[in-house]
């Protein structure tokens, strides 16, 4: 393929898919740097794949596997660098990115899906994305019916989660 070609293809990918890699780095990656790393590699990743890509594949659910695998790997290559260094000085390192501007609704919210397993943590970010349960299902090969029934389990957890921090403020 030209490369001039996968250029044009990549940019139309980031143009309609970026809040799907945004919120893709955002659930695997909890600081802003780690997030803007993140989201730098699954871009390279994406970029990588354009050559691979087959039609016969939704776009979103080729673009979504990629970031999705990038964003698992990326995490385990984390962990173990994460456990090399001192976790007390990465703990009380100063933000690099003032995050004041940032809505507390959603930094819970991300912060909830961070906690979830690869799979439910998937189903979600897929959720909040629009896709429908089909999609869902073909992309992370498991049937409707399971996506059904992990999506309502995460929504009854974070509704549980929501209700029990509330009643500890009161």
């Amino acid at each position: 393929m030209q490369r001039r070609k996968a250029e044009k293809i990549l940019n139309g990918w980031l143009q309609r898919h970026r809040g799907l890699l945004i919120s893709v780095a955002r659930a695997f990656a909890q600081s802003l740097h780690d997030q803007d790393d993140l989201f730098q590699e699954i871009v390279f990743q994406v970029w990588n794949s354009v050559e691979g890509y087959r039609s016969e594949i939704a776009e979103s659910t080729w673009i979504y596997r990629v970031a999705f695998y990038t964003a698992i790997n990326w995490s385990r290559k984390e962990k173990t660098r994460k456990n090399r260094i001192n976790a007390v000085a990465v703990q009380h390192a100063p933000e690099l990115h003032e995050s004041s501007a940032r809505d507390p609704r959603v930094e819970w919210l991300y912060e909830r899906i961070s906690e979830l397993d690869s799979v439910d943590r998937s189903l979600t970010l897929l959720l909040l994305e629009g896709f429908s349960y089909r999609e869902m299902s073909e992309t992370l090969g498991i049937s409707e019916s399971n996506v059904g029934v992990r999506i309502n389990r995460v929504k009854k957890r974070l509704t549980q989660q929501l209700a029990a921090e509330h009643a500890n403020e009161l």
